[in-house]
């Protein structure tokens, strides 16, 4: 006998339809990267003939200054808080004082403002003498690429509200001394900000190599192993205890290859490459390092060093110079989407936790941890699910695993809002203290951390409980009270 459709059709019009999952969100927000706009975006940075740190900070049309003014247009542009954030700076390649600006755009989180990811490129560029800026420097690949990518990153998500905050910038003098990145971080050290990752975009723009070596599939990603940041004083606790291998941004590295393989609409592959960056060079990336913030590097999977630090010339029948022509923009979009799906998944999800681990000479592990407190909200607010706000992932692997291999997701252990009336009239929560212990898993034979996850799915990096494992700078404890 055939059942009446009408009853049917009704309960399906009925049922709520199922919340997205966070990687169908990451998809849509991180699917409008346009290639086009990026290629225009570089077609203008070239057009100011060179943006070699020592050039012009004044003439309108040609230098530094000229391209750092357009840049901090296309922030306010969005709407985003700006500035140009600057130093007076002297080294080796800065024979003379100088003022070195960065164009910085922030875009305010909703609840947690004060938890920042930050993407950055650097937008001077060089010729084949580094002290030399005078000739035309185009730098399309080194680095337009960057900041275009993070240029289009603020027109994507400057249209969405996050709960913790995303900062755009575009950093000068990186060639001649990492100088803005240095600026950048000092900013961010003095902002009081709590810095989750600095995504640092650097020679993202070209799929094939000098040699002809082509990969428009893959993107690096470089990262420290021990954190550079505390070294001294951790070393000894990391012989002893490990971490050798699970420094921040190496967990950082983990978060982003697993984020792409979560999302293969984007359609590109992590490499991860386990140094801080290429063999005996280095990028802005290493300076939010020095001051012990998670950072990474993006760059492609194979460099065309025809076209990188050179003067435009032709030798020998081959074409040297940093054009635009060299670049494939389809590829720096894919990248380019990475770093947005990357931005938007980190300020969504709650900082990860600062885990411990116990379990010497016995049979059990005890992974014990300080999670994220609530931010306050006003009285008479209401919210969606008030009890569940912040959950955790314990995760464990080998000692030789490059990945995360298993995990016992924590439902019972979560951050609560309790009633604790602060001085404006809000109501605020305390961080939970948490453990788990994990029965026959043996503490010598694995390594151990922990993410967060909102209430909507969204999961931090994992901070390993090694020594130097969380997501803060390091400091060095004080000495025990006699």
């Amino acid at each position: 006998m055939r059942r009446p459709l009408l009853p049917f059709i009704l309960a399906l019009i009925a049922a709520p339809a199922a919340a997205a999952t966070p990687e169908q969100k990451l998809t849509e927000w991180s699917g409008p990267v346009d290639a086009k706009r990026m290629k225009a975006s570089v077609e203008k940075l070239v057009s100011f003939g060179t943006r070699h740190t020592l050039s012009s900070q004044t003439d309108p049309k040609r230098g530094i200054g000229a391209a750092l003014r357009w840049t901090e247009g296309e922030f306010r542009k969005l709407g985003l808080e700006t500035s140009q954030v600057c130093d007076t700076v002297t080294g080796r390649r800065i024979p003379t004082p100088t003022r070195v600006c960065n164009a910085v755009a922030i875009q305010r989180g909703s609840e947690r403002p004060n938890d920042v990811v930050i993407i950055t490129g650097h937008i001077d560029s060089r010729v084949s003498d580094v002290m030399d800026f005078t000739k035309d420097a185009p730098g399309a690949n080194d680095d337009a690429s960057g900041t275009a990518a993070v240029l289009e990153a603020a027109r994507v998500l400057s249209k969405r509200k996050f709960p913790g905050t995303i900062v755009y910038a575009a950093l000068s003098g990186e060639e001649q001394g990492l100088h803005g990145g240095k600026i950048m971080a000092d900013y961010a050290r003095a902002q009081g900000w709590n810095v989750i990752a600095n995504l640092n975009n650097d020679i993202i723009g070209n799929s094939c190599g000098s040699d002809g070596v082509c990969d428009a599939k893959t993107v690096r990603v470089f990262s420290e192993g021990p954190r550079w940041q505390g070294r001294e004083a951790l070393a000894a606790q990391q012989r002893s205890l490990g971490g050798e291998n699970d420094s921040p941004s190496r967990n950082l590295s983990r978060f982003l290859d697993s984020l792409a393989e979560r999302l293969p609409a984007i359609g590109l592959d992590v490499r991860q490459i386990w140094r801080n960056d290429r063999f005996g060079r280095g990028g802005d990336h290493t300076e939010f390092l020095n001051a012990g913030y998670p950072a990474v590097r993006f760059s492609v999977a194979v460099e065309d060093y025809d076209h990188q630090h050179q003067d435009l010339r032709v030798e020998n029948g081959v074409t040297y110079g940093e054009t635009i022509d060299e670049m494939d923009f389809a590829y720096l979009a894919k990248v380019t989407r990475l770093n947005v799906a990357a931005l938007a998944a980190i300020a969504s999800a709650p900082p990860p936790p600062e885990p411990s681990v116990e379990g010497a000479v016995s049979t059990d592990t005890t992974v014990k941890w300080v999670g994220f407190a609530p931010p306050p909200i006003s009285p008479g607010r209401k919210m969606s699910n008030p009890r569940r706000l912040v959950t955790f992932v314990t995760r464990w692997r080998k000692t030789d695993s490059n990945r995360w291999e298993r995990e016992s997701r924590q439902e019972e252990c979560v951050s609560l809002l309790i009633g604790i009336r602060l001085p404006d009239g809000r109501i605020g929560g305390q961080p939970p203290a948490c453990e788990i212990v994990l029965k026959g898993i043996r503490i010598d034979d694995w390594v151990f951390g922990v993410s967060s996850v909102s209430a909507d799915g969204f999961e931090s990096p994992v901070a390993s409980a090694v020594p130097g494992g969380a997501f803060k700078p390091y400091v060095t404890p004080p000495p025990p009270k006699p």
